[in-house]
């Protein structure tokens, strides 16, 4: 009897983590609110939205060289949240079913195929919005939002989520998005977005990781708990 008590607070969530899960929701929503406006801004004139004259600028200041060192970050980060992007959602797909995180596997599939083909993708189809002229790499359809900034969000939320401590998230988020920055400027310096399409896309996707992860908290949380005391009773046993 003296290891119950042990193992109630794991499972009854204190009320920091209350206040932090409505912290999670309101911006998730903030976010998908911003790019949905956004979105709405960019079709009522998908030539000419009114903040055209600073993608024209942006795009001026990224006219080149293309080359060096700054032509391979820029190349690297499009495979990356391309076809070989794949293989570390994959990846980390199945090192959870390995271990038996059926919840957290679901959640990671919410995150990366909600996120993409729900929001992102019916983003493209409601503004359709031209590219600029001459990308330097292949893309497809659709300016608005960039698919490729946000891939890098999902995954920088899904990651931290499910595998970085609640000690270290604070330097996981600040990496985060330095990397999410990264893959904004590669997309802009290759030609294949406008600066907004960026912030959009960047905005989208963090914005439908942080709802999945507020929908899945819960669950997410007890799927803890049950490994901590799985843990607890193993150290017990030896």
């Amino acid at each position: 009897m003296s290891s119950i008590p042990a193992t109630v607070p794991t499972t009854r969530p204190s009320g920091r983590e209350a206040a932090r899960s409505s912290g999670v929701l309101v911006l998730a929503l903030v976010l998908l609110g911003a790019a949905g406006l956004a979105a709405l801004v960019v079709r009522s004139d998908v030539t000419n939205p009114p903040f055209q004259g600073l993608d024209d600028r942006w795009l001026e200041w990224m006219g080149g060289p293309h080359d060096g060192v700054y032509e391979v970050l820029a190349s690297a980060l499009n495979l990356f949240g391309g076809p070989v992007g794949i293989v570390v959602p994959l990846a980390l797909l199945t090192f959870l079913l390995v271990r038996g995180r059926w919840t957290s596997a679901g959640f990671l599939l919410a995150v990366y195929l909600g996120g993409n083909l729900l929001v992102v993708q019916a983003l493209k189809y409601l503004v359709d919005r031209p590219r600029p002229a001459n990308p330097l790499v292949r893309v497809d359809h659709g300016s608005f939002p960039s698919g490729h900034a946000a891939t890098a969000a999902l995954l920088v939320v899904a990651a931290g989520v499910l595998l970085v401590p609640l000690a270290r998230r604070r330097a996981w988020w600040l990496g985060g998005a330095v990397f999410t920055l990264a893959m904004m400027w590669s997309r802009t310096w290759l030609h294949a977005h406008w600066i907004s399409d960026t912030v959009a896309g960047a905005a989208a996707g963090a914005g439908a990781g942080l709802l999945a992860w507020w929908i899945f908290q819960p669950a997410l949380a007890r799927e803890h708990a049950r490994g901590h005391d799985r843990r607890g009773a193993a150290v017990d046993t030896d």
